[in-house]
């Protein structure tokens, strides 16, 4: 039994360690090709800016809300039946 007990526990520090130093190894892989991205890629161009939509009136907007409390009252009573 004490055998098997040490065994397992041997394995069970070879797999975390083994774990380990391949996190840890994937960590730097991981940084390093992102820094050649980095330096050797070119920067994208940014986007135009797209124009924002006029702001619609105040009445506009409080009869939208009716209009979405009413979807959603009716939403809400066809669920329950």
């Amino acid at each position: 039994m004490e055998n098997l007990f040490s065994e397992g526990l041997s394995l069970m520090i070879f797999g975390m360690g083994f774990v380990f130093v391949f996190l840890t190894l994937l960590v730097y892989t991981t940084r390093g090709m992102s820094n050649l991205v980095a330096k050797y890629a070119p920067d994208a161009a940014p986007a135009a800016a797209k124009p924002k939509p006029a702001a619609k009136p105040a009445a506009a907007a409080a009869g939208n809300n009716d209009e979405l409390v009413a979807v959603i009252t009716a939403a809400v009573h066809k669920f329950r039946s």
